[in-house]
């Protein structure tokens, strides 16, 4: 047995050299590079052919994003105008923010971000958002702010060269030079939220997109808008342009020319002063809207750049200026006496001859309707009746045709329902309740005292400013109901008016009654010798808990009127004749170009 196999003797193992291991490795490496170089070629086959085929799109793509840059233009907004050609509203050159969409991918843009925000006092957040906007097409430029002010457009190209793929160009804004007049009628413009983006974007709308919020802004969108144009551009790797591979010139939205008349516009927001309230003047001919006041109001400018918090707030402390009071409805006191008299001289129940006794209050199962004055006018007829507008005279004829007669004929105005003005989303039906409408609401049945209160314009019964317009109209016009307009098309809206076919003896006495409440009852604080002869209809309607609701409405020249003017003053409190009288004389004379003499003498020394 050998010395290497003893019992108790460690075993010696051979050692090998380090130039025998590196052999070693290099043996096993060559083995390694001739297994595998045969199927080389297969290899890089296959993934050349994964990359044309599979991901080419996907890498053209990417690699046009690079080297294309479009820069999309905007259409110029289409300018509005009065009936004399007088701007209302119209686009002034301006600077915008832009930026390349994939600059959020490049590693500087946590900072580029920050800088911007601090810039254009646009949260981060927001800014994110915008910039994603623009992801489902990042080679085209994406506004992220507009109407810069010159500190904003000053800093942004002091920084410029830490900004990476933000560029300030010039661009469009909305102005109205004539700030809070008419703005409701108006309305205002900006920009598209994301949701109002997802909704529109099948109509071509793109992020960044300034559209119509309220008014005939809102209204006639289709026709203000025009179409985008562009540039399509290529760029080297530094990103400046090589070549022009396109262009699209921007088509102009269309100009529109409104209804309105500016100087009777600024006199009815005048003729309103501090009082809430709204005033309407329409050509009872064919129903153009000749002003639409309503006050509160607001300026439409402010939404030309981002509103801030405060200014929001202020805003809002006025009393909802965004609200347009001709468009709401509100209890129309006497004035609804017009639709009351034409159900009882119409349904041969009350020929224009009729004599009624008045009295201090009328009974109606055993409910007292009380005449204004408190003691009644003795027997008269219609005419007498709408000139001192009687309450007891007038709730006869409501009980004695019924509240189907009077709710057909309060129809038949355009009460209870949209008067077809294009702004259509702004206005409320009012109401003209009936006997289904009161068993929903009150599980009560209809009844004679409820006739009795419609028939004096209270009760189950609302009705707009711009209804009462219309409703005026019809006696004026000799019968017809009009479509109340903005857009200024005369012929077309002459053509659309609704004959309520009407008797002469009606239309008749009813005009007497008007004119008669002018010369000798509420509304004599209109007879004055500077205006054409004129006719009307006061109302004061009860509105608590607070103070009465006023209401006048007019048409002038009496014989050929060209012109309806109603006001409405809310819990002004007072007498309609004498609260919003004065207001209509107001418009009359600025659209009749009269003065008031009373304005017009020179202070005593």
């Amino acid at each position: 047995m050998s010395l290497l196999t003893w019992p108790g003797r460690r075993r010696v193992r051979s050692r090998q050299s380090p130039l025998e291991k590196n052999a070693g490795k290099k043996q096993q490496a060559i083995w390694l590079v001739l297994v595998i170089t045969p199927f080389l070629p297969g290899l890089i086959i296959v993934r050349l052919a994964y990359l044309q085929l599979v991901k080419g799109n996907y890498y053209q793509e990417r690699a046009e994003d690079n080297r294309i840059r479009i820069v999309p233009k905007a259409p110029v907004r289409g300018t509005l105008f009065d009936r004399q050609g007088r701007v209302l509203a119209t686009t002034r050159l301006s600077h915008v923010a832009s930026i390349w969409p994939n600059a959020q991918k490049k590693p500087t843009w946590p900072k580029t971000s920050k800088r911007l925000s601090e810039i254009l006092g646009i949260s981060q957040q927001e800014l994110a958002q915008k910039v994603a906007q623009g992801e489902t097409n990042p080679s085209t430029l994406i506004r992220i702010a507009r109407n810069l002010t010159p500190a904003q457009i000053t800093a942004l190209e002091e920084y410029k060269n830490g900004l990476s793929g933000v560029e300030v160009d010039i661009d469009t804004i909305r102005y109205y030079p004539n700030k809070e007049i008419a703005s409701h009628v108006l309305g205002y413009t900006g920009e598209l939220d994301a949701e109002g983006l997802k909704q529109r974007k099948v109509q071509g709308y793109r992020p960044g997109d300034v559209v119509g919020k309220m008014g005939v802004e809102d209204a006639f969108e289709p026709l203000l808008r025009g179409e985008w144009g562009g540039l399509q551009m290529e760029v080297n790797g530094a990103g400046k342009v090589t070549k022009i591979l396109g262009q699209k010139p921007a088509k102009p939205g269309k100009d529109v020319t409104l209804t309105l008349d500016l100087a009777v516009q600024k006199a009815a927001e005048k003729a309103l002063g501090n009082y809430k309230g709204a005033i309407v003047a329409l050509d009872p001919k064919d129903g153009a809207i000749l002003a639409m006041a309503s006050n509160p109001n607001y300026d439409p400018n402010v939404f030309s750049r981002p509103i801030t918090s405060k200014t929001w707030k202020s805003l809002q402390k006025s009393g909802n200026p965004f609200l347009n009071r001709s468009l709401r409805g509100f209890p129309p006191a006497s004035t609804f006496k017009v639709v009351t008299q034409t159900a009882g001289m119409q349904s041969g129940k009350y020929p224009p001859g009729t004599m009624l006794s008045t009295s201090a209050y009328l009974n109606v199962g055993g409910t007292n309707f009380g005449e204004w004055n408190k003691a009644g006018f003795g027997v008269i007829g219609y005419i007498t009746a709408l000139s001192m507008s009687s309450n007891t005279f007038h709730g006869q004829i409501g009980r004695g045709v019924g509240g189907e007669t009077l709710i057909k004929w309060a129809h038949l105005y355009g009460f209870g329902q949209k008067t077809g003005i294009e702004l259509a989303d702004e206005e409320s039906k009012g109401l003209i309740a009936d006997d289904a409408w009161k068993k929903k609401n009150y599980k009560l049945k209809w009844t004679d005292g409820d006739s009795v209160n419609m028939s004096i314009g209270q009760g189950f019964v609302q009705a707009t400013p711009l209804q009462i317009a219309v409703m005026f109209a019809v006696p004026a016009n000799g019968g017809y109901r009009v479509t109340p307009h903005l857009l200024k098309n005369q012929q077309k809206f002459l053509k659309a008016r609704k004959s309520l076919h009407l008797k002469p003896t009606t239309i008749s006495t009813l005009r007497q009654g008007l004119r008669g409440v002018v010369t000798n009852g509420t509304g004599r604080a209109l007879d004055v010798p500077y205006l054409p002869p004129l006719a009307g209809k006061s109302g004061t309607a009860e509105a608590p808990p607070g103070k009465t609701h006023t209401w006048f409405g007019a048409f002038a020249p009496f014989n050929k009127p060209e012109i309806v003017v109603v006001a409405f003053a809310e819990h002004s409190g007072g007498g309609g004749g004498k609260i919003a009288g004065p207001m209509v004389r107001q418009v009359l004379e600025a659209y009749f170009h009269k003065k008031n003499p009373e304005t017009q003498r020179k202070p005593s020394k």
